[in-house]
């Protein structure tokens, strides 16, 4: 999953994939991730959920010939209005970028979840797509959103809130119950 302000390191190797990081390096283009609905994430294409975020390529190397590393870092989120799936299997999308989510300061009830991403980024600062916002409860809850091992629906769950406090109150409440549950 990415969220926007992420980062999202990707090796690609599958033909379709390698034809649109080439289109998107010529074009200074984004391209859409969206988790997977149906389906798996390589051989026949999947049904993504319509709710997703365009990625940016930020750094790129072709360590070897057909192999590319890349990271993408999140930017806008966005809703599928139609989609097609090319004779090579890559799924093109008429897309409406979405209204940037409502930002607001961190609430103290949720400095559980500033605390526990602030031990993450000490051991992993690497995860990081741009300088830390601490302060910003739609960046906090996009970070620990992505890195959190939740199931594929509860994230999306999360991308697709436009509120961002809501997010991070959900996220506190997801933390709370697990350490309950552990206790």
């Amino acid at each position: 999953m990415l969220f926007p302000g992420g980062r999202l390191p990707l090796r690609i190797f599958e033909q379709r994939y390698v034809e649109m990081l080439k289109a998107c390096l010529r074009d200074s283009a984004p391209f859409g991730v969206c988790a997977i609905r149906e389906g798996k994430e390589v051989g026949a294409p999947a049904t993504p959920y319509d709710i997703g975020t365009l990625a940016k390529i930020v750094e790129w190397d072709m360590p070897q010939l057909g192999l590319f590393h890349i990271v993408a870092s999140g930017e806008a989120r966005f809703r599928i209005l139609a989609r097609r799936v090319q004779a090579n299997g890559l799924q093109r999308a008429r897309v409406e970028v979405l209204d940037p989510e409502r930002d607001a300061p961190v609430a103290p009830a949720a400095n559980l979840c500033v605390r526990l991403l602030e031990r993450v980024l000490d051991e992993h600062p690497e995860v990081l797509a741009s300088p830390p916002r601490l302060d910003s409860s739609a960046w906090v809850s996009g970070r620990l959103a992505e890195l959190l091992p939740l199931a594929v629906h509860a994230k999306q769950e999360l991308l697709e809130m436009s509120d961002a406090a809501a997010r991070l109150e959900r996220l506190t409440a997801l933390l709370r119950a697990g350490e309950k549950e552990a206790s």
